[in-house]
């Protein structure tokens, strides 16, 4: 295991504080010029393991992002899957349940959304936004949310024993940050599009998303599919640090081109 991939993970079974991470920190890399150096070598790698897992047939793969508002999951998607071919990539953004959505239970949508053998998928927020918003909002009971945090490990469980490898990585910045972020959504025209008064309400419940990400990340981080806290304040970092951590676990899967199905020594074209 990597040291950015060692040092971020969010170990099985201990106990998570965020207040201990520093969101503006770069573990296992020294400098911005190595970090974007080594973002350009996972980016190009990412793009033959897509292509091996495609060729296989066999599995798929998923990486969830979470993180506040403003914590740079469009911003990840866009540079570290940068490199892949659209052909081979799903990625479903999550909101408010609506239409048939609700008429059915929380996961299902989301099973739905799962990549199909030979893709890789994306989930821009996800099913934990039902122990999340759900919870800082009141929108179900507790004793309702609390008994999704098995639900879901069950629901893991179950999807990786059936070949889908699971990468969930929350983007975590300090509110300092996220005030910095809005305020440039606001000052530059071109990111006006991206600001809504409803952030401004959200930022008020700071410190209960901070205990729902820590007790949903500290209940749902399992070896079989395992929680990355990612420090995000800097993008290059947090760029560099989803693309190691893919390309290693993809990499882990030892993944090889199917044999030819004719004998092609033997194969004359005309």
């Amino acid at each position: 295991m990597g040291k950015i991939r060692e040092k971020l993970l969010a170990v099985p079974g201990e106990k998570l504080k965020l207040s201990k991470i520093d969101p503006a920190g770069t573990p296992g890399c020294d400098s911005k010029e190595e970090g974007l150096m080594r973002l350009e070598k996972n980016i190009e790698r990412l793009r033959v393991l897509q292509y091996l897992l495609y060729a296989e047939g066999k599995r798929a793969a998923l990486a969830v992002l979470q993180g506040i508002d403003a914590g740079g999951k469009d911003g990840t998607i866009q540079k570290v899957m940068s490199g892949l071919n659209p052909q081979g990539v799903s990625v479903t953004s999550f909101k408010a349940p609506a239409g048939e959505e609700k008429e059915h239970d929380y996961l299902w949508r989301v099973h739905k959304a799962m990549p199909r053998n030979g893709q890789i998928g994306i989930f821009n927020r996800s099913h934990y936004e039902d122990v999340l918003v759900v919870r800082v909002h009141n929108y179900v009971p507790k004793e309702v949310w609390k008994k999704r945090y098995e639900q879901i490990n069950n629901f893991e469980e179950m999807l990786v024993g059936s070949g889908l490898t699971i990468m969930k990585f929350f983007l975590y910045i300090s509110k300092d940050e996220q005030k910095k972020r809005f305020q440039d959504r606001i000052d530059d025209p071109a990111k006006n599009w991206k600001f809504s008064v409803a952030d401004v309400e959200e930022r008020k419940h700071w410190d209960d998303y901070t205990a729902a990400f820590e007790e949903a990340i500290e209940r749902c981080s399992k070896q079989h599919a395992p929680w990355y806290v990612i420090p995000a304040n800097r993008n290059w970092y947090r760029n560099l640090a989803v693309s190691e951590i893919m390309r290693e676990t993809l990499e882990e899967l030892d993944m090889k081109t199917p044999k030819p199905t004719a004998d092609l020594s033997k194969i004359e074209l005309e």
